[in-house]
């Protein structure tokens, strides 16, 4: 099994690096998935934390226009995963012993924990609950810094 892996990997990665427009394709729906799943939710946790001050319409407004937006990000965040995952087997001898990688995907996993995280808060804050909106603005707050650790990390993480 290990040896069909690693055949498997290492004609992946031939592929993906002798091919431009293979690459392009790969990276480009990596930044895309982030551009479109993470610029959606930073606008978002942005208008909840904005929200959370507001009156009680701003803020029932607010949780259904994060449920209409939560498939954006979830779609992105898919995108980024994919691309991710090709990335990652096209060079796994680089990546697998990279620090700055594996702290990169720690802060993905925690990105979607937090995400469900908001999704709870959410439906308890829609409710009227006045810890699940405090529990929501948190959870937007913690979503904001995720999104640009993991986006640091990213960048870093060829140059490292």
């Amino acid at each position: 099994m290990l040896t069909f892996f690693a055949h498997l990997t290492e004609s992946w990665s031939s592929l993906y690096s002798n091919s431009a427009p293979l690459r392009t394709v790969i990276e480009f729906a990596h930044v895309a998935g982030l551009v479109a799943g993470g610029g959606t939710a930073i606008a978002a946790d942005r208008l909840t934390i904005q929200a959370a001050r507001r009156d009680v319409d701003t803020r029932q407004r607010q949780i259904h226009h994060i449920e209409n937006v939560h498939v954006v990000v979830l779609a992105g965040l898919g995108f980024v995963v994919l691309s991710g995952l090709l990335l990652f087997l096209a060079d796994v001898e680089t990546y697998v012993h990279s620090k700055v990688f594996w702290l990169k995907m720690a802060c993905v996993v925690v990105l979607m924990v937090n995400g469900a995280r908001l999704v709870t808060e959410g439906r308890r804050a829609e409710v009227g609950s006045a810890e699940g909106w405090i529990g929501l603005k948190r959870a937007a707050i913690v979503s904001l810094a995720l999104w640009f650790a993991t986006t640091l990390l990213g960048v870093a993480l060829p140059n490292v």
